[in-house]
């Protein structure tokens, strides 16, 4: 089996875990939101420690955090990357998965915008067209509905400066994602013990809740150690790609599984908003193409001048 051929196997299989994640979440919806997220940071933290540990890393969490400035920006990703997942977890428990799978539909075209506006980052034709048609679509559905699609926005723009502070820090995804929990493990530990002094604590009530609680910890770190495998194996171009099989995953969760409802609304808006990832996913695919021919050709130069 080749690199290619392994890396696509992790990102399929990471992309599984995470469109798949609301039957999990679901099953999980008669405990708050708040102590689910405190329990899978915790488990998080333990499970992610083990993996450095193995691999003899865990010194790197310190150097991670070294300096004010990439203090800052962990605390910054901690924050936001909390908010992205409490949300998560609340809008599948309160029956508003088709929201959550709408926002995560729309985050590769908020990371374009966000690029463009912090970054300077130049926008094709076809990406403007891109980001214009998903406006259109969220304006579609407010008109629709009566009210925005806040969730969807608020998932897709956490994610969306999650990715901004990602892109500054100098470490790997495990390694910052261990800083991360860690930073956040003792809010996680001060509202599991307010929980557990109302005597209302989940854990421990029941063995079935209590494994589902220690497993929001690898269903948490095993996509991200998959994802960050598969990274490193293929291009950007079929990594963006592939990673649309996450929405669409707990786009059927939510309306197949879950059965919630989908209306006319819906329809025209997810429809623009494919039509709009369909437009950028080949206009970044040409670019990867058209990059990946211009490092060959100056190798080849390098090459025939030496």
């Amino acid at each position: 089996m080749t690199d290619t051929t392994k890396g696509f196997a992790a990102m399929i299989a990471a992309c599984c875990v995470w469109g798949l994640s609301p039957i999990f979440y679901k099953l999980l919806s008669h405990v708050p939101a708040a102590e689910v997220l405190a329990h899978r940071t915790l488990w998080s933290l333990a499970f992610f420690a083990i993996v450095l540990t193995v691999q003899g890393r865990l010194g790197a969490i310190r150097s991670a955090m070294a300096g004010p400035r990439a203090f800052g920006l962990l605390l910054f990703a901690a924050i936001v990357i909390a908010t992205n997942w409490f949300l998560f977890i609340w809008a599948v428990q309160t029956g508003q998965a088709t929201e959550a799978a709408l926002g995560y539909y729309i985050f590769p075209l908020v990371s374009v915008l966000l690029g463009r506006l912090v970054f300077g980052e130049r926008l094709s034709r076809v990406q403007q067209f891109a980001v214009a048609l998903v406006t259109v679509a969220v304006s579609l559905l407010t008109y629709g509905l009566g009210t925005a699609p806040w969730l969807a926005l608020a998932l897709a723009t956490s994610f969306g400066l999650y990715g901004l502070a990602k892109k500054r820090l100098a470490v790997g995804p495990v390694v910052s994602v261990t800083a991360e929990v860690l930073l956040l493990s003792p809010l996680a530990v001060i509202v599991l013990w307010q929980t557990g002094n109302n005597g209302a604590g989940a854990f421990g009530a029941s063995l079935q809740d209590s494994a589902l609680l220690i497993l929001a910890g690898p269903i948490t770190a095993t996509p991200l150690i998959l994802f960050s495998y598969a990274a490193r194996r293929l291009s950007m171009a079929t990594t963006g790609l592939l990673s649309y099989l996450n929405p669409t995953l707990q786009f059927f969760c939510a309306v197949v599984l879950f059965q919630e409802p989908f209306t006319g609304w819906h329809v025209q808006a997810f429809a623009l908003i494919w039509c709009a990832l369909a437009l950028y996913s080949v206009s970044t695919f040409r670019q990867d193409k058209a990059r990946r021919k211009a490092l060959r050709a100056a190798s080849a130069s390098a090459t025939t001048v030496t």
